[in-house]
């Protein structure tokens, strides 16, 4: 029987790792946790994203079947996107994640700060150093 185990280089969960660690795929997946979803809606709200990307991230998550996706015969044809039963077992996850971002980016950026502002006073002090 197969086991599988996230920390083998070979193992197919890295994979999934892969496609819901994606920025787009988390806030792909947040925004499709209240209802269907129009792709134009998506690529309204979700801002940044390019509309080549988003149809990737959107078939890619379609094929782990964690979306889908259902067409409509309407004029122009509507396309919408749903979570799938195995993409909601991820809706608290995903949207823990991504909400931790916004709870936590003040921290982060302090972090960051400090970590730069360390690292050039290093690097200066190294290079005081060799020339002396």
């Amino acid at each position: 029987m197969f086991q599988p185990d996230v920390y083998e280089d070979r193992c197919p969960t890295r994979l999934v790792l892969d496609r819901i660690a994606d920025k787009w795929a988390v806030l792909i997946l947040d925004r499709l946790h209240g209802g269907p979803v129009r792709f134009n809606q998506l690529r309204r709200t979700i801002k940044g994203i390019s509309q080549k990307v988003l149809s990737q991230t959107l078939k890619k998550l379609e094929r782990d079947g964690l979306i889908s996706r259902a067409v409509f015969a309407t004029v122009p044809v509507t396309v919408e996107y749903a979570l799938t039963p195995l993409g909601r077992t991820l809706t608290d996850t995903i949207a823990a994640l991504a909400h931790w971002a916004e709870h936590n980016i003040e921290a982060v950026l302090a972090a960051q700060q400090a970590y730069d502002g360390a690292s050039s006073e290093a690097g200066g002090a190294a290079g005081l150093a060799r020339a002396a």
